[in-house]
């Protein structure tokens, strides 16, 4: 199965959360404040497959998965079609502005799955 991992700087992402596991997509969110600055320590652990950040700028624990484990990243995300194109480029952290809901989630999921068929 897949994993996503979500880290929210405010301590959310239940609303994606719960849009990527009607997609049939596993999900962790990380719990707490400055939680986006944990995100690459997190999928490391996990084992994770994806890794999604929200903060205000919707970059820092994008850029900080990238730094510290080399994931490759997308930040400064602000739409749903921004998430698309970068899973479809091969990206595997996203950040974005604060997007806490449903709709992006159902949309990441349908996009992982359609791009990686062969870990469904």
């Amino acid at each position: 199965m897949i994993k996503v991992i979500i880290a929210d700087r405010m301590g959310k992402g239940q609303k994606v959360a719960e849009g990527l596991e009607k997609g049939g997509i596993g999900v962790m969110v990380v719990p707490g404040i400055g939680a986006d600055m944990r995100l690459g320590d997190v999928m490391k652990q996990e084992n994770a497959d994806f890794g999604i950040s929200f903060c205000g700028s919707g970059g820092a624990g994008a850029i900080t998965a990238n730094s510290k484990y080399g994931y490759p990243e997308r930040h400064g995300m602000r739409s749903i079609q921004e998430g698309i194109t970068a899973i479809e480029d091969g990206k595997k952290v996203l950040g974005f502005g604060f997007m806490d809901k449903i709709e992006l989630g159902e949309r990441l999921a349908e996009t992982i799955k359609r791009k990686y068929p062969e870990k469904i």
